[in-house]
């Protein structure tokens, strides 16, 4: 059960102010809160949790105990690095209604972000990749779900960029105390 709620919590937090979380957002206020596009959001989330999951547990199966600490420690610090990088992307001014490009753009969007390292990450470290997958899953869902309801107050009410910020030092800081015990600098 640990891994499913550790990999919820950080899947849901990572994803706040995501690309992905703010195009679900800017699309559900210029297309209007369509039923396709929160199916789209949910299953693209569901199925690259599950692959982030799986591909962790499959390098897992390969390391030793110093190598997976040392592969966390990169998830992490691979998630700081995504969760810092500023999204200059604006709200498409005439965004498609072609539910299968919206699963594709959300799809590459949301297999590389922060979330979906930390997920992989916390397959590395319980070894139960199913339940990393469905927490990672269930936490990045409601962070589309939440972009879906909201729309275009996703932005407005919430200090997005101030909270990736604030993430990206807390995933750093972690980054570096793993990696420092990976190599046995600190117990």
């Amino acid at each position: 059960m640990t891994p499913l709620l550790f990999a919820m919590v950080a899947s849901f937090l990572a994803a706040t102010g995501a690309r992905d979380q703010l195009l679900v957002a800017r699309l559900a206020a210029a297309l209007g809160r369509g039923n396709g596009l929160l199916v789209v959001a949910l299953a693209s989330s569901a199925t690259t949790a599950t692959i982030a999951a799986w591909a962790g547990a499959m390098l897992a199966r390969t390391m030793s105990e110093s190598a997976a600490t040392m592969f966390v420690a990169i998830a992490l610090l691979l998630a700081a690095g995504e969760c810092a990088w500023p999204n200059r992307e604006r709200a498409p001014r005439e965004p498609t209604r072609s539910l299968g490009a919206m699963a594709i753009v959300l799809f590459a969007r949301q297999l590389t972000d922060a979330s979906r390292f930390l997920v992989a990450a916390f397959a590395v470290v319980f070894a139960t990749w199913p339940l990393a997958a469905l927490g990672g899953a269930i936490g990045g869902g409601a962070a589309v779900v939440l972009a879906w309801t909201l729309g275009r107050q996703l932005e407005s009410r919430l200090p997005l960029r101030g909270l990736r910020i604030a993430l990206a030092v807390l995933l750093f800081v972690l980054a570096v105390l793993t990696g420092l015990s990976a190599r046995g600098i600190i117990g």
